[in-house]
């Protein structure tokens, strides 16, 4: 019996014991081809020799130490490399230990911003249906997945939810991708007219959807647009770019493909790759200076903010990516990925839609293509191809409640940086026979 209280409780998991590039070894010395990243985390595999160097080294001389007394070399040193690549003027770094941790000190940075700003009536935070944010109480209500908040909502701060650029299922007919990014600009600017010019604090979104769409990126010049309508109304744009972020797109930051230039930009997962947990909040100069020349004070913090070890793994592993060159292969990979899935599925009478940039890829399932009715979420068709994927050695991230948190599915696929063409075929057929072994079982 295990003492672990696991996802699941009802499950029992295999027990992972190596890691080998892009496999996972359990102890049955199965292997499993990771194309998922576990969640779109391990972009440099399993057993880099570098990043394991570079975690070893900076324990033997220094594991920790409290931020409020020091602050480290490799904080200061990964700051820097985050700050000089990031876009426009986001030159300061906030460390946490991940995700859900980062949206929530955007958040309140930006509370506090316009609190110390003088504007302390803007209060409203206007998000996304169907994003995912976290599962901190708020970051899970900024988030707009319905199931994922339901049990929860009591408890949730109340956050304003907007219609995704899913142009798969929200573009309507006829429409143009020009006119589809209108009528959600407008819709932004609405919001904000409704609430109040100067009640609002900050619109927060995902440059490429991932966990609860399924890698959706946004149409044409989306970000641009929402992001002038923000600055007409002096309010933050906070980019979330956890998951779709550090490279997973072809890009170290998802923003700059869009020519957007956050207020507050999230990033964790790729930051390092696994090998310690860590996220971070990169923060605008005009957010800073305000909170220079008012508290001096950042009010906020957790104990292991700016770890050690976790910043010299990160700094180890944004360099092996910088060194290496691995967004070019993200860029070559993620081509050829996309261009394999669409020769095995683009037939297929239930894959509606495969989309996504570099190595972050979607596939929404349906029951009829024409109509894209989603299949009975009741059969819980996700689980059933993780499972098969699983049996068949293959790592994927498929998620149901694709469009309103209740019904569709998708599979999403974040392989390690590393990929090659050879893990890319085990891949699509490994994923061809999943699919199709639980559509027999439904």
């Amino acid at each position: 019996m295990s003492h672990v209280l696991h996802r699941s409780l009802l499950q029992d998991y295999p027990v992972a014991v190596k890691g080998d590039g892009v496999y996972i070894i359990d102890a049955d010395n199965k292997r499993y081809l990771d194309a998922c990243g576990g969640a779109a985390v391990s972009c440099l595999g399993h057993s880099d020799p570098d990043v394991i160097q570079a975690i070893q080294q900076q324990v033997s001389q220094l594991a920790y130490a409290h931020s409020s007394f020091f602050t480290t070399e490799p904080m200061e040193a990964l700051a820097e490399f985050l700050a000089k690549r990031a876009p426009g003027h986001l030159n300061s770094v906030y460390f946490v230990s991940g995700g859900s941790e980062a949206v929530e000190a955007a958040l309140k940075l930006a509370r506090q911003y316009y609190v110390e700003k003088g504007e302390p009536q803007r209060k409203h935070i206007i998000a996304r249906r169907q994003s995912y944010h976290g599962n901190t109480l708020g970051a899970l209500a900024t988030g707009g997945n319905l199931w994922r908040r339901q049990q929860f909502e009591p408890l949730l701060i109340n956050i304003h939810h907007l219609s995704p650029c899913y142009a798969y299922r929200e573009k309507l007919e006829h429409e143009s991708d020009d006119a589809f990014v209108t009528r959600l600009v407008d819709e932004l600017e609405d919001k904000i007219l409704e609430l109040g010019a100067d009640q609002v604090m900050a619109f927060i979104a995902e440059p490429v959807v991932g966990a609860t769409l399924g890698a959706v990126p946004a149409v044409g010049r989306y970000f641009e647009k929402m992001k002038a309508v923000c600055e007409k109304y002096g309010v933050l744009l906070i980019a979330d770019e956890v998951m779709c972020g550090m490279g997973r797109t072809g890009a170290l930051f998802a923003s700059a493909q869009e020519n957007l230039v956050p207020d507050l930009l999230c990033i964790a997962k790729g930051l390092g790759a696994g090998y310690q947990p860590i996220g971070a909040t990169l923060v605008s100069d005009d957010i800073i200076n305000t909170l220079k020349s008012g508290s001096g004070f950042f009010q906020h913090g957790h104990t292991y903010i700016g770890h050690a070890t976790a910043c010299a793994a990160a700094l180890a592993v944004q360099h092996k990516i910088e060194d290496a060159q691995l967004l070019s292969n993200v860029e070559a990979m993620g081509t050829q990925l996309q261009q394999a899935l669409l020769h095995q599925f683009k037939d297929h009478p239930h894959i509606g839609d495969i989309r996504g940039k570099g190595l972050f890829r979607g596939l929404e399932l349906v029951k009829d293509r024409e109509t894209k009715a989603p299949f009975d979420s009741g059969l819980k068709l996700h689980a059933k191809i993780k499972k098969a994927a699983m049996n068949q050695g293959l790592m994927c991230y498929p998620m149901g409640g694709t469009i309103n948190g209740r019904d569709g599915d998708h599979i999403l696929l974040a392989p390690p940086f590393i990929f090659n063409e050879e893990h890319i075929d085990e891949l699509v057929t490994k994923l061809s026979v999943a699919i199709d072994h639980a559509l027999k079982v439904s």
